[in-house]
């Protein structure tokens, strides 16, 4: 059957089953989440309707129908596909996945914009957000951890788009990313020693480069007699540690209160008695009391930051900790970077969507970083 027959089918039977929920006063969490219930109700649709079809659709016409009733509609196989890494709707016809680092349309789409936005809605929802013309983007996270970003009209001029960075099972290690060619067996042990001896590491890429996987990595090299705090936007890290404190920031709530920030998390981070902080990426003015902290004795932290070279890092550091709004002069800006980081592991993502580490460099310490106009000095330990 041609797939443009089996959605007018589904569609068919998605409306006939909705004005059978809504007429019968069933539009509730009980009815709506009784799968036993849904299935019976479409099969008596679909039998009423003597719609002609191969018996082997009939269960995939089903499921369809209900996961768009209570699910993420066509995204839901999408979701469930170890191979995809990452989810994007561009307006409801248009779908596009990653697999293997590389972008692909896959052959499935919504019915409509309605479709795609009560989808939308029903994701944000659930964490106590909402998405209108008056607040047409937002940030949220399914239920198993996976980040989900929405932009709606009339912001986005071609319809609703949503991307879904799906959370990812799989706990990687040095040794296995070794294996996986991202990185090599030198760098592996010099990464391994830097963490022992508690050097404070930055790991600098650009989106999708593989630098939250690196992260998790090189946090499972910390000894388990230390106690870790890590502090992110979306929980990503998966460490199976004995003494570890997970902490998450919070968006302001619809009444525009509420809200955690990192830079809050970070300064109650340091009266928790830490070994490590660990900061999933630092993106504003949280920079400083991160380089604070790297400089009052919690040596071994690690961090991540989107930038395209070593050096570029730093500056962007530099940007950041000036956004902290506290009119410090740019020499004192960079006398606390040069303080406090030890090494940048640089990242990139390959043509062919490998991710692999490109360079790694070492911030010189010297008598420079007292001088009126001190400078960064990098050494590449390693470069490809």
């Amino acid at each position: 059957m041609l797939k443009k027959e089996q959605r007018r089918i589904e569609e068919i039977v998605w409306q006939e089953l909705f004005s059978f929920l809504k007429n019968g006063e069933y539009l509730r969490e009980e009815f709506l989440n009784n799968e036993k219930f849904l299935r019976r109700k479409i099969k008596i649709v679909l039998k009423r309707k003597e719609f002609v079809f191969p018996k082997n659709l009939e269960k995939q016409i089903i499921e369809n129908v209900i996961n768009r009733i209570k699910g993420l509609g066509p995204l839901e196989n999408l979701l469930r596909d170890e191979t995809v890494t990452e989810i994007m709707v561009n307006g409801h016809r248009n779908i596009f996945v990653e697999r293997n680092g590389l972008l692909e349309k896959v052959d499935c789409s919504f019915s409509s914009e309605e479709d795609l936005l009560n989808v939308i809605n029903r994701i944000v929802s659930k964490v106590g957000r909402r998405v209108d013309e008056s607040s047409p983007m937002v940030d949220a996270r399914l239920e198993d951890g996976s980040r989900v970003n929405a932009i709606i009209p009339p912001l986005s001029l071609k319809g609703a788009t949503l991307t879904i960075r799906k959370f990812n099972r799989r706990s990687f290690d040095l040794k296995r990313l070794v294996e996986l060619g991202s990185l090599s067996a030198e760098m592996k042990l010099f990464l391994e020693k830097s963490v022992r001896e508690k050097k404070n590491l930055l790991i600098a890429g650009g989106t999708g480069s593989g630098k939250t996987s690196l992260l998790n990595a090189l946090a499972k090299v910390v000894s388990q007699r230390e106690r870790i705090i890590t502090i992110e936007d979306s929980a990503e890290l998966q460490l199976d540690h004995p003494n570890l404190v997970s902490l998450e920031s919070r968006p302001r709530n619809t009444e525009g209160k509420g809200e955690v920030t990192i830079r809050d998390l970070l300064k109650n981070s340091l009266r928790m008695r830490p070994d490590r902080i660990i900061v999933g990426e630092v993106r504003g003015g949280e920079a400083l009391d991160m380089l604070q902290a790297m400089n009052t004795g919690h040596q071994g932290s690690l961090t991540t930051i989107h930038a395209n070279s070593p050096l570029e890092s730093l500056l962007r550091l530099e940007t950041m900790v000036l956004m902290a709004d506290l009119e410090l002069p740019l020499t004192v800006v960079r006398r606390q970077i040069l303080e406090a980081m030890d090494i940048i592991v640089q990242l990139r993502r390959e043509a062919n969507g490998q991710r692999k580490i490109v360079a790694v460099s070492q911030l010189q310490k010297s008598a420079n970083g007292l001088a009126e106009e001190p400078q960064y000095i990098l050494q590449n330990i390693f470069e490809n």
